[in-house]
């Protein structure tokens, strides 16, 4: 069970990511792969690029395609609703944060 929940966490800290990155500057998978691992977090492009699809459906991300090096690049930048989704996530997790550490 603490598995589920540990998973389910860790995607929605990942779209947060997501939101927060492409709302600085465009990101691609590749980029965002990266960024995970960084902090010491391990995400496959077959849960990564569901998620990226998934938000962009959902409005709240942005997609340019590119061509770089004969290869279609995808990259996402934050819409206003991604932004609003984000600082209604950053908030209630710092509420969060707030009571628990207390």
């Amino acid at each position: 069970m603490s598995e589920k929940i540990n998973r389910k966490l860790f995607l929605a800290f990942t779209e947060l990511q997501i939101l927060y990155h492409a709302s600085k500057e465009p990101i691609n998978g590749t980029w965002i792969i990266d960024e995970i691992n960084n902090h010491g977090y391990s995400i496959s492009p077959g849960t990564l690029y569901p998620i990226l699809n998934n938000m962009d459906k959902r409005g709240l991300l942005d997609k340019d395609e590119q061509v770089v090096e004969g290869k279609v690049r995808k990259y996402y930048t934050t819409t206003k609703k991604g932004l609003e989704a984000f600082d209604n996530a950053k908030n209630m997790a710092n509420a969060l944060m707030d009571e628990i550490s207390a």
